[in-house]
Order: structure tokens, then C-alpha cells, then sequence
């Protein structure tokens, strides 16, 4: 059956004769013919049968055609052939054939209609292929007749016509090609004024040239524009960097805008900040090239070479401050470029802002939202990063030359003018300008140590130099009218820093970069301010032509210096009778408060020095208020300034080892403390510099002042000048003075000091400038042991015969003696009144002092008395109260000093033994002489032996622990 198929495929369709002819191909197949079908259809069959036999053929027989079937059955053949078994299997073979045949035979019988009904469709096929054929002939022959006819003419015309829209489209570009070709040398024009628009022209010739890509000659075009394009970038970059040094909103849009139309905004942002890099290191060497060049006389280009740090050290010290003040000046020109590029961005991202919220492409306002954020915190880094780069350029500048050899104005000015610049820092990016405060003040710690060393030096040449005598100043005198405290009228609030700006301050919000935005620069101004201050101040300080304060001279002048009522009472006391003429107690006693003091001129009392150490104060204020870093440093010099001028008015006037003696403590345990103090931290006592000293020893003795020495034409040992009380007072009261003006600098100094020194300040206040006044007993106390003849006294009273029998109604002479003692005592405090005002406080000491010293004396007169009777102790009751009722008529004094010290030691005589030991215990303020002349004295009146001896025991153990 498989052979049949193959056959059948190979042969392909026939028409039905020929397919009938090739019917003898098959013939080798061994169909059965009709008679034989019928034979086999007759033939008895059993389909089971038949099938087992079809079943039982071997499965080679139904491979591939090309089994040979003859070579396969030889070969089976055994090697001894049996002609039965051979027998056996040609039936079984032909049994096997038979029932393949009659299979065939039912298959083809079964399959016979539908073999015919093909073949017949066949035939009808053929018939309309062969009508078709000669259809297409005769359309082929038409066709030939309408192509002579009519086609070759009118395709023609139609091929011309497309030909010509070819060449016309061929033209155009080639014109257009033609124009791209002409716009370089529009380029050129546009790159000089307008950046966008070149940019735009350029844009749109690429794509044109994208376009035409096709065509050679475009290929080299669209190279020279890329080349274009890259050389508008390169001009657009130096067209960047311009901003940099003088900012113009025009040019800054245009080149944005261009940046903008290149889609490289962030690219411009970055490169813009390395141009202001640039900008600010090629400003500050031009500047500082151009002044050590024109220092240097020549045009040696071996400066250009040198780095900046280097370049910085040839700058001499004359053209420092100019060259400083260029320096700042250029520097803000940058800031202030940078400053306005942040404005314009400002500004027109709020209008990006408006534009964007009206339209409806999101895509794009995402885009153009993340360049804005970009740009926006790039620029506010940028504020950091380029004060920082300025701050580095000038520390470099303040460090490369020694300022300690500058003027102390030169060096305020330099302070200024940094001040003003960390100002600028400040409103800038808010910085604290960290690296400019740690540079200028190891400059300023530097320059003011050595400053400050020389000033003390010359404050000790003033204190070795001066006459104490006064400075003639106004009434109204103030330190604020010192040019030197100028900057402190502008802010006299501690809790506001005093403005360091010479320009107008109305409106405070107002910023350096908003006040000078349009024009102008900050630093310009400060060299006008030095000019401004050179006035001096001190012109207008001395008495001028006051008719009210001479009128007050000449009035103190011609009043008498005692009235002659008390004059009066001195020549009437031996009778004990009151003055003819008396004037009322409280006529008196204005009188008298008038007295050593100019009641209408009230002007402070103070000397050249002081006004000197009063200036340096203010100029180490100045330093202090614009670098506030080293306030601790400029507070503590200043301390030194105060402590060298009290040491030297006690080393003058108050030194005297005989005080402590008194017991009466003169000086309190905290101004012996100051003084020590002084006298350990800031006085050196050694005569010369040992050399084995230690380095460390050495450099101690660096910050140390020698002691100051008094001027040999103050006299100080004339009885006439009451022991130079002049000089006395004009150097006491002018340091009172001087620690009123430190009490009246304290809240500014307290504003300035650092948190962690305060204790530090208020220990100087509290130690030592308030113990300027405690400074008045110990000098004045001087005078008023010299002011008395208190030895004669005591030999007075020695004289006196005081164990009487009967009571005395007369004082005694010494009393009187006493008396004129004070008489002449007024009359020279009156003397030295005419030459200096006496202020009421030190007149009240020196009265206070001279009777303390004159009632004590009375205690010692009556302690040497070595017999004394009841009387004799009323004698000396009457004698203190005539001495006392006089006295209260010279000095309005209430209570009198050391009253009850006399009182209280003359009425202790009538003490019994038991109260006398129980007062002995009490009264520890008499000494030992004066409490055994007191027992001494009662023995044989009231005390026996015995109790002396107890008494005098109990004396001996107070005394005890004074050894």
C-alpha cells in the first residue's frame, strides 16, 4: 500500500487518458484483476484468520522501499537446506501474500468511487487552466497595442514632472545649506551682545543640518557648528566669570538665559562658584602685588613668582593699612557680586514660581523645580565656602607682618577695619568668622602685651615724675568727653555693644550689602572716620574764661578762713565765758561745711597721670570692643593699670610700718591683701637681673614693674604744708576718682567679659577698685600724727598734780594747749584748702584721725599719772568735757571719735575688784601699760593687795596671747 502512495506521488496529476495508459506501471504490484476479485471475494475468508496472517509478517517487510526482499529471504535461508521446511514456508508466504492481497483488493474496491470522482475533477481542471491560458494571450496582445499607442508618451511627461519636483526640493536645500554656511559670521555679531540669541541660531542650524544629514558637504558643516557651539560655551564661561568682580542684572540674564537654552544650569552654577574661587585668590595677590611692588621701587618681576603667603611678608608697614584697606575693599566687591547673584536668583525663581503654577506641563515643572533646588542650595553653601576662602586670604594678610611695632592708632584702625569685615561675615552667611577672630587676636594678645608692657612703663616714668599737682579740669568734666571714649556715646546700654560704625545708624535693620547694594563700599568710610577722630579733645578741657568758676575762686579766696567768733571763743576760754558776738549754731555750722571744699565748683580732683592712665583706659576699651576674644586679656592689663597707680599713691603716701602699730586698723585686711597682691603679681623688687635665674623666673620678671619712686621736689616732711597734704589729697582723691570711673566703666566691661572670667571681673571690682577709699586713713592718718604736738602734751599733763584733796572747778592748761593745737591745725587745713579743694570726706578724716589721736593721747597722759585721789579723776572728767565742748565748736563731727574711750577708761577708777576684773575682760581696746597703771593707781583707795594682784594676773593672761 505504501508503494502504491509513493508511486502515485512521484507520478503526479496526468489527465485521465495518460493516467489510464500508466496504469500497466503498477502491473508489477500484482493487482488482482477483476476475475480474481471475484475469486477471493468468493472464496470463503475469515477475517480473524486473515488478520493473525497479516499480523504475523514480519515488520521488515513494511520498512522503506528499498528493501530488497529477494537478499533478505536468502539470507535467511539456513546453511542445509530442507526441501519440506523450504515448502512450508513458501506456503505460509504465499498464504501471507494472499491475505495482503485480498486486503489490498477490499481497500481499492472500498476507495474505487472516490479514485473516479477525483480524476474527473481533475479533468475539469485542466480544461479551465487551458481556457485561461488563452485568455492571458489575447490580454497580453492588447496590452502591447495600448503601450504603442498611448503609455510610452504619458509616462514620459509624468517622469519629467517628478524629475522637477526633485530638483526643486534639491534647490531649496541647497539654499538652505548655502545659509548655514553664512552663519558663522552671525555668530561672531550675536556672541558679542547676545548670548541666547546666538545660542537659539545655533541650536536651530544643527537641527537644519540634521536634516540634510544625507548630503556630503553637510557632514563638515555640522562639525564647524559643534565647534561653534563649544567656542559660545568657552565665551559664555569667560562672560561668567565677569560677575564675579562687578555684577550687572543685564549681562547676568543674558548669560543665564543662555545657560537656560543649553539645558546646562547646574553645569553654570558650578563653574560660577570656581570663578568666584578664582576671583577672590587673583584679588587679594593683584592688590597686595601692586603695593609691594610700588614699596619696592622697581619693576624685578621676581614678586609675580612668589606664592601668596610669601608675597604677603614684603608688605612694609606704611603701606600695611592702605594696602589692608584695598584688600577689604576688593574682597566686598566679590562678596557683594556673590550677594546679588543670590538676589536675582531669588527673585526670579518667585516668578518661575507664579509662571509655573498658571501652566499645565508637569513634566517640565519638575525639571525645572529640581534645578531650581540645586541652584538654591548651592548658592547658600557657596556663602559659606567663599567667606571662607576670604577669611583665609586676610588671616594670611594680618600674619605675615608683625604689628607689635605699629601706633597704637594704626593698630585700632586695623582692628576697625577687621571688625568691620567680620561685620560683613556676619551678614553674609551669619558666620562667626572663627578664623579671623583666633588671627587677630594672637596679633592683638601680641601687640598689646607689648604695648601694654611699654605703657607701664610709661606710667611708672609719670607716677616718678609727677609734682601731684592738680589738673585743672570743668566742673562738668566727664571721661565720655575724651576722644578716647567716643565710641561709647553711640551705645551707652552695657546690654547693647557699642557700634563700631562711624556711618549712620538710624536705621538699624538696615544691612551693609542693602545700604551699599547700589553704590559705594563700607571700607571707604573707615578711612574717613580716622580723619575724623585726629581732633583733640582735651583742647576743650582745661578752665577756659568761666566767669562763674572764677567768680568761685575769688569768692573762696576772700572769705576768711576762720570766722571771729570762734576766734573769739579761743581768746575767752580762760574765763569760760561764751563770745559777745555768737552767731546762731546752725549759721555756724554752714559756715562750716563749707570749709575745705569749693561749695560751686565741684570739679574733680585729678592729675596729668590720671588723666593719662584714664586715656589708656580708653584705648584699651576700644581694642576690647572691637575684638571682644581677648576681652579677658584687655581687662586684666587694664587691672594692671588701676593696680600699678594704687600701689605707687601708697608706696608715696601711705607706707608707714609705725600704723599697725596703732592697733586702730587703718587698713583693713583687704586692702593689705590688695597690696600684697600688687606687690607679688606686678611689682619687681630686685635690683638687677641675676643671671643663674631660671628662664621661667625670667620671663616672670618681664611681666613685673619696677617700683615707683617719689619725685624729689614733692616735699613731704614741711610742717607749714601740714606734711605736703596737698599732694596728699590731689593723689588720694585722683585715685577715688580713678575708681569712680571703673565703677562707671564696670557694666560695659561686664557686657564684653567671657561667661567663664566674670569672677575675675568682680573680684578686681570688689578687691580691689573699692578699696581706693580705704586708702584715705593710712595717708591722711600720716598728717594727723604730725599735724599735733601730741609729745608735748603728754609732758604737759605729766605736770599736772592730780591726787587733789578737793574738788577743782578750773581746768587744766594742757586742755587749752590742746585746744590751740586744732586752732592751728584749721588754720593750715584752711592754707592748703586755697591751693587744693578739700573734699568734706577726707577733711572729716583728717579731723577724725587728729582727735582719735588726741583723745588716745589723753588715755596715755592719764595712764602715766602714778597717784590720782577721787578728785584728781573728776579733775580729769572736767578737763575731756572742756576739751570736748570746745571742740565741737570746730568741727561739726557727731559723735566725737574715741569719746567714750577717755570717758569710759576715767570712770573705770571707781570700779569695785570684781566689776574692775569683769571691765579688764571687756575692754581689751587700752593697753597693758594702761590697764596696770589703772590698778596700780587704785591700790590703797578701794583695792587692796591682794586684789591687785588678781587684777594684775588677769591682765597678764589678755596680754599673753598678744605675745
Amino acid at each position: 500500500m505504501q508503494k502504491i502512495k509513493s508511486l502515485m506521488t512521484r507520478q503526479g496529476l496526468k489527465s485521465p487518458q495518460e493516467s489510464l495508459s500508466d496504469l500497466g506501471a503498477i502491473e508489477s504490484l500484482r493487482v488482482p484483476g477483476k476475475e480474481e476479485f471475484r475469486e477471493l471475494r468468493e472464496q470463503p475468508s475469515d477475517p480473524q484468520a486473515e488478520q493473525e496472517l497479516i499480523n504475523s509478517i514480519e515488520q521488515v517487510y513494511f520498512s522503506v522501499d528499498s528493501f530488497d526482499i529477494v537478499k533478505y529471504e536468502l539470507e535467511k535461508l539456513p546453511p542445509v537446506l530442507n526441501l519440506q521446511e523450504l515448502e512450508a514456508y513458501r506456503d505460509k508466504l504465499k498464504q501471507q501474500q494472499a491475505a495482503v492481497s485480498k486486503k489490498v483488493a477490499d481497500l481499492i474496491l472500498e476507495k474505487q468511487p472516490a479514485y473516479v470522482k477525483e480524476l474527473e475533477r481533475v479533468t475539469s481542471l485542466q480544461t479551465g487552466l487551458q481556457l485561461a491560458a488563452v485568455i492571458c494571450t489575447n490580454g497580453r496582445r492588447h496590452l502591447n497595442i495600448a503601450k504603442e499607442g498611448f503609455t510610452q508618451a504619458s509616462l514620459g511627461l509624468l517622469a519629467n514632472q517628478r524629475k522637477r519636483q526633485l530638483l526643486i526640493g534639491l534647490l531649496k536645500s541647497l539654499r538652505t545649506i548655502k545659509t548655514l554656511q553664512r552663519t558663522d559670521v552671525r555668530l561672531s555679531e550675536m556672541l558679542e551682545e547676545d548670548y541666547p540669541g546666538a545660542i537659539q541660531l545655533c541650536l536651530e542650524c544643527q537641527k537644519a543640518a540634521s536634516t540634510f544629514k544625507h548630503y556630503s558637504c553637510i557632514s563638515e558643516l555640522n562639525s564647524k557648528l559643534q565647534d561653534t557651539l563649544e567656542q559660545i560655551e568657552e565665551q559664555l564661561d569667560v562672560a561668567l566669570s565677569k560677575i564675579c568682580k562687578n555684577f550687572d542684572i543685564n549681562h547676568y540674564t543674558k548669560v543665564q538665559q543662555a545657560y537656560r537654552l543649553l539645558g546646562k544650569t547646574q553645569t553654570a552654577m558650578d563653574q560660577l562658584h570656581m570663578h568666584f574661587t578664582q576671583a577672590i585668590h587673583n584679588t587679594v595677590f593683584q592688590v597686595v602685588l601692586g603695593y609691594v611692588e610700588l614699596c619696592a621701587g622697581n619693576t624685578d618681576t621676581k614678586f609675580q613668582k612668589l606664592q601668596y603667603k610669601d608675597l604677603c611678608t614684603h608688605v612694609t608697614p606704611d603701606s600695611y593699612i592702605p594696602c589692608l584697606a584695598d584688600l577689604c575693599k576688593a574682597l566686598w566687591e566679590v562678596m557683594l557680586s556673590y550677594y546679588r547673584t543670590m538676589e536675582w536668583h531669588e527673585k526670579h525663581d518667585n516668578e518661575d514660581t507664579a509662571s509655573a503654577s498658571e501652566g499645565s506641563n508637569m513634566i517640565g515643572t519638575e525639571e525645572t523645580n529640581f534645578d531650581r533646588g540645586y541652584i538654591k542650595k548651592k548658592l547658600e553653601h557657596g556663602l559659606t565656602r567663599i567667606w571662607q576662602d576670604v577669611q583665609l586670604k586676610v588671616k594670611t594678610y594680618l600674619l605675615g607682618t608683625d604689628l607689635s611695632i605699629f601706633k597704637y592708632d594704626d593698630f585700632i584702625f586695623v582692628l576697625d577695619i577687621i571688625s568691620r569685615l567680620m561685620q560683613v561675615g556676619e551678614e553674609f552667611c551669619g558666620s562667626k568668622s572663627e578664623v579671623l577672630q583666633e588671627s587677630i587676636r594672637k596679633q592683638s594678645v601680641n601687640y598689646f602685651k607689648n604695648y601694654h608692657r611699654t605703657r607701664l612703663d610709661e606710667l611708672r616714668m609719670f607716677l616718678e615724675n609727677e609734682t601731684w599737682e592738680l589738673c585743672p579740669v570743668k566742673s562738668n568734666f566727664s571721661i565720655l568727653q575724651l576722644h578716647e571714649f567716643k565710641f561709647m556715646e553711640q551705645s551707652r546700654s552695657p546690654s547693647v555693644s557699642p557700634s563700631k560704625q562711624p556711618v549712620s545708624t538710624s536705621s538699624k535693620t538696615v544691612t551693609l550689602f542693602e545700604q551699599y547694594c547700589s553704590g559705594g563700599n563700607p571700607f571707604e568710610i573707615q578711612a574717613n572716620h580716622k580723619d575724623e577722630e585726629t581732633e583733640d579733645v582735651l583742647a576743650s578741657n582745661g578752665y577756659e574764661s568761666d566767669e562763674q568758676e572764677k567768680s568761685a575762686y575769688q569768692e573762696y579766696d576772700s572769705d576768711s578762713d576762720v570766722p571771729e567768733e570762734l576766734k573769739r571763743d579761743y581768746v575767752d576760754e580762760q574765763t569760760g565765758d561764751g563770745p559777745v558776738k555768737s552767731v546762731s549754731r546752725e549759721t555756724l555750722k554752714s559756715r562750716k561745711k563749707s570749709d575745705y571744699s569749693l561749695n560751686k565748683v565741684n570739679a574733680p580732683i585729678l592729675t596729668n597721670t590720671t588723666l593719662n592712665v584714664i586715656r589708656l583706659v580708653g584705648k584699651y576699651m576700644q581694642m576690647m570692643n572691637i575684638l571682644k576674644p581677648i576681652a579677658f586679656d584687655v581687662i586684666h592689663f587694664m587691672s594692671q593699670l588701676f593696680d600699678y597707680y594704687l600701689y605707687a599713691i601708697y608706696t608715696f603716701f601711705g607706707r608707714n610700718d609705725s600704723l599697725e602699730s596703732t592697733g586702730l586698723g587703718l587698713s583693713s585686711s583687704r586692702l593689705r591683701t590688695t597690696l600684697n597682691r600688687i606687690q607679688e603679681s606686678l611689682i619687681d623688687l630686685e635690683v638687677s637681673a641675676d643671671p643663674t635665674a631660671t628662664l621661667t623666673a625670667a620671663e616672670e620678671r618681664k611681666e613685673k614693674v619696677p617700683s615707683p619712686h617719689l619725685s624729689h621736689l614733692v616735699v613731704l616732711t614741711s610742717g607749714d604744708t601740714l606734711y605736703g597734704l596737698a599732694e596728699r589729697v590731689v593723689a588720694t582723691e585722683s585715685l577715688v576718682f580713678l575708681a569712680e570711673q571703673f565703677e562707671f566703666l564696670q557694666p560695659h566691661l561686664d557686657a564684653v567679659m567671657p561667661a567663664v572670667k566674670k569672677p575675675f571681673l568682680q573680684q578686681f571690682y570688689s578687691q580691689t577698685v573699692s578699696t581706693a577709699s580705704e586708702l584715705r586713713k593710712p595717708i591722711y592718718w600720716i598728717v594727723a600724727g604730725k599735724a599735733l604736738d601730741y609729745e608735748q602734751m603728754l609732758l604737759l599733763m605729766a605736770n599736772v598734780k592730780w591726787d587733789v584733796k578737793e574738788i577743782m572747778s578750773q581746768h587744766n592748761i594742757y586742755v587749752d594747749a590742746l585746744l590751740k593745737e586744732f586752732e592751728q591745725f584749721n588754720r593750715r587745713l584752711n592754707e592748703v584748702s586755697k591751693r587744693v579743694r578739700i573734699p568734706l570726706p577726707v577733711s572729716n578724716i583728717l579731723w577724725e584721725h587728729c582727735i582719735r589721736l588726741a583723745n588716745r593721747t589723753i588715755v596715755e597722759g592719764y595712764a602715766n599719772v602714778k597717784k590720782c585721789s577721787n578728785e584728781g579723776r573728776a579733775l580729769m572728767q572736767l578737763d575731756f568735757q572742756q576739751f570736748l565742748m570746745k571742740l565741737e565748736k570746730l568741727t561739726d563731727i557727731r559723735p566725737i571719735p574715741d569719746k567714750e574711750f577717755v570717758e569710759t577708761y576715767i570712770k573705770a577708777y571707781y570700779l569695785t575688784e570684781n566689776d574692775m576684773e569683769r571691765w579688764i575682760k571687756e575692754h581689751r581696746e587700752y593697753s597693758t601699760k594702761q590697764l596696770t597703771n589703772l590698778v596700780n593707781v587704785c591700790l590703797g583707795s578701794h583695792i587692796n593687795k591682794k586684789a591687785r594682784q588678781k587684777l594684775l594676773a588677769a591682765i597678764d593672761d589678755i596680754d599673753r596671747p598678744k605675745r
